[in-house]
C-alpha cells in the first residue's frame, strides 16, 4: 500500500494539491470523496493506514486556494503568511482508504455532514457541495519517510489478543479502516453510534469481530447510546443504566494514548502485555466519560487504552 520506507532528512509532512475525482453520498450523514492528482505522488502513509489522520485545507469564501510556495521545505510559514480570510480553513480527517498504483495515488475521505443551521462548518459545507474537478490542499506524510518519523495513527494494540473499538460517526471512518487493515484473525468488538439507521455502512470486518451499530433516536444527543452499550458489554450494568446527559463530562478535548498524556499524567510501563486493547474516539465529553468509567471505576490500565476527543459539543473545531 505504500512505497518502501527509507530514512530521510526531508520534512516529514508535505502540502499537496488534491483534486476531487469522485463524490458518493453513501448515506444521509456521510459523503465519500475521492481525491487524486499528480501532486499526490509524494503523499503516502507507511504500512497499513489504520486510523491515520491528515489535514485538509478548504478554499476561503472566494473559492480560490491561496498561493503557497509548496516547493519550499518551509511551506507552513508560507501558508501562515497568507491573511486568514484568504487562507481557507484547515480541518483534520481520517483516511478512509488509500490506493497506490505506481505513480497514481488516491485518498478517500468520508465526511460527516452536519448541515443543521448553527451546526455546520466550512468542511461540511464544502463537502455537501463538492464536485468533480474541485481542488483543495492536503497535508500528510511524505512518501519514503521512516515509519517511525511521523504520527497520525494511534491504533497500536501490540500483542493484545482482542480489541474494543468505540466511537460516534466522526470516528466511524477510522474504525472502518482499522478493521479493514487489521489481521484477519483479530478478535473483539466495535460500537459505532450514528445519526440514523440509514447511516449503517458496509465494513469488511474480520470474522472474530462483532460490530454493533447504534443509531440515535431523533433528537438524541451523542453518547446516550454509545456509553451504555460499551459499559454494558464490559459488565458495568449499573453504570450503563444510570447514564444521563448530565453525567457526560464536557471538558476540553481529551487525547490520551498508551504513550502520550494530554493531561500531563505520568505513564507507567505495563507490568505485563495487555490481553485487551481499547480504542475510543469521538465527541470529547463522551470520550472523557468513558475514560472515567474504564480507568477509575473498572480499573483498566491506562496502557491498554487510547482515548481521543475529536470534537467538542457546542464548539466549532479548528485545525
Amino acid at each position: 500500500m505504500s512505497a518502501e520506507t527509507t530514512t530521510t532528512e526531508r520534512p516529514t509532512y508535505i502540502l499537496t494539491r488534491a483534486e476531487v475525482r469522485a463524490v458518493d453520498r453513501v448515506s444521509p450523514s456521510f459523503v465519500r470523496i475521492t481525491f487524486g492528482g499528480d501532486d499526490l505522488f509524494e503523499f503516502c502513509t507507511p504500512g497499513e493506514v489504520f486510523d491515520s489522520r491528515i489535514k485538509l485545507v478548504f478554499p476561503p469564501a472566494s473559492g480560490v486556494l491561496p498561493p503557497i510556495d509548496r516547493s519550499s521545505d518551509d511551506w507552513w510559514q508560507s501558508f501562515l503568511a497568507v491573511p486568514e480570510e484568504h487562507r481557507g480553513s484547515m480541518r483534520t480527517y481520517s483516511v478512509r482508504d488509500l490506493r497506490v498504483d505506481g505513480a497514481d495515488t488516491e485518498v478517500v475521505v468520508d465526511f460527516v455532514l452536519h448541515l443543521e443551521p448553527g451546526l455546520t462548518g466550512p468542511a461540511s459545507s464544502w463537502a455537501s457541495r463538492a464536485e468533480i474537478g474541485q481542488e483543495l490542499f492536503l497535508v500528510g506524510p511524505r512518501r519514503g519517510v521512516d515509519v517511525d518519523a511521523h504520527g497520525g495513527a494511534e491504533f497500536a494494540p501490540g500483542t493484545a489478543s482482542s480489541v474494543v473499538l468505540a466511537g460516534d460517526e466522526t470516528a466511524a471512518p477510522a474504525i472502518a479502516r482499522i478493521l479493514e487493515d487489521a489481521p484477519r484473525g483479530l478478535r473483539g468488538v466495535a460500537f459505532i453510534e450514528v445519526p440514523s439507521p440509514a447511516d449503517i455502512l458496509r465494513i469488511d470486518v474480520p470474522d472474530g469481530v462483532e460490530v454493533h451499530w447504534l443509531p440515535r433516536d431523533a433528537g438524541e444527543l451523542h453518547g446516550l447510546s454509545l456509553i451504555p452499550a460499551v459499559l454494558g458489554y464490559l459488565g458495568d450494568a449499573d453504570a450503563a443504566e444510570e447514564i444521563r446527559l448530565a453525567d457526560i463530562d464536557s471538558e476540553d478535548l481529551l487525547w490520551e494514548t498508551p504513550d502520550y498524556s494530554g493531561l500531563g499524567e505520568e505513564i507507567a510501563a505495563a507490568d505485563a502485555p495487555a490481553e485487551r486493547y481499547f480504542w475510543i474516539a469521538g465527541e470529547s465529553g463522551v470520550v472523557t466519560t468513558l475514560r472515567r468509567h474504564l480507568v477509575k471505576d473498572l480499573g483498566i490500565d491506562r496502557s491498554q487504552v487510547a482515548f481521543m476527543g475529536y470534537w467538542r459539543r457546542g464548539v466549532a473545531m479548528r485545525g
